[in-house]
């Protein structure tokens, strides 16, 4: 039997039993982790509300074995609240949407419980951070999280050199398959030809020109959006569930 403690950001809740649930999290020194929090859906509950999705909370696990993640479920026994971005998450559909998608995406990329991700955790809490405060549209902070996301997991896209044989770019076409841009000699059945500002605007994203893209007219955000989409699905080998209601500009 084992005492364990980390912080994480909590991903999904589902409900177990007439009281209790099983809390999802991506933590910092565990990675991805289930957990079942006992009584948290009653009224009296001290610290279910901290347990929702988009808090980032302090936990502590009790587990029968040497390991967090073993044979059954760890405890949830204590839980103290970090950052509550929910409060500035929830309350509006286009951030809610945004978020909701940074949630799947998080748990997609982590699907082996146990292994720490922190790259991945630590772009998630930034992402939620800025989301919460409103200090970009919502969905640039998603395509954002989601070109970062496919980068620390060792598949970032070009938007400027060739993809395949490193041909200085601009380049005109554009392959999900094959990486990003590619240049005329390259391209393959089913490249696009995406408009130079949208290519610009993911390459913004990818590095974190806020001025560039928060500039950007909103067709070509509109087009970047749906690169990033087929993109990760290509990727991801199915998409995500809840990209379908984010809301494009």
């Amino acid at each position: 039997m084992s005492l364990f403690r980390d912080d994480g950001i909590v991903l999904r809740t589902q409900k177990l039993g007439e009281a209790d649930r099983i809390i999802t999290l991506l933590t910092r020194g565990h990675g991805r982790v289930r957990a079942v929090a006992r009584g948290v859906r009653r009224t009296k509950s001290k610290f279910g509300a901290r347990l929702e999705p988009f808090s980032h909370v302090d936990v502590q696990f009790f587990s029968k074995g040497s390991e967090l993640v073993g044979r059954g479920l760890p405890l949830c026994t204590q839980s103290e609240t970090i950052a509550p971005y929910g409060g500035g998450i929830v309350t509006d559909y286009a951030r809610y949407t945004a978020g909701t998608a940074m949630l799947e995406t998080a748990e997609r990329f982590t699907d082996h419980e146990g292994e720490p991700a922190v790259q991945q955790y630590l772009l998630l809490i930034g992402a939620l951070r800025t989301l919460a405060r409103g200090e970009h549209a919502p969905n640039l902070v998603l395509d954002a999280f989601l070109l970062r996301s496919l980068a620390v997991n060792g598949y970032a896209p070009t938007f400027g050199d060739c993809a395949r044989c490193g041909m200085p770019g601009p380049n005109r076409f554009f392959s999900v398959g094959s990486g990003g841009s590619v240049c005329v000699d390259c391209r393959v059945p089913g490249s696009v030809v995406p408009s130079p500002q949208a290519l610009e605007l993911l390459g913004a994203l990818l590095t974190g020109d806020w001025g560039t893209a928060d500039a950007c007219e909103s067709r070509y955000v509109r087009e970047g959006s749906g690169l990033v989409s087929a993109y990760l699905h290509w990727h991801l080998e199915r998409g995500l569930r809840s990209l379908r209601y984010v809301e494009k500009s």
